[in-house]
């Protein structure tokens, strides 16, 4: 199983992208993914909220 990720834009050549053989590996790693994004945007949610008090 395999996962990717590119941007559609043709100047932009950042990518994403992982192969792995075990399913469960890769479940576990976009799990990873999310848990980072939640995080990232908790943060940003608590900066926001410090700057507007």
């Amino acid at each position: 199983m395999s996962f990717s990720f590119t941007d559609p834009k043709p100047n932009n050549d950042r990518s994403f992208s992982f192969t792995g053989l075990d399913p469960a590996d890769v479940e576990e790693r976009l799990q990873a993914i999310a848990d980072m994004a939640h995080e990232i945007l908790r943060l940003v949610a608590e900066v926001r909220r410090q700057i507007s008090t």
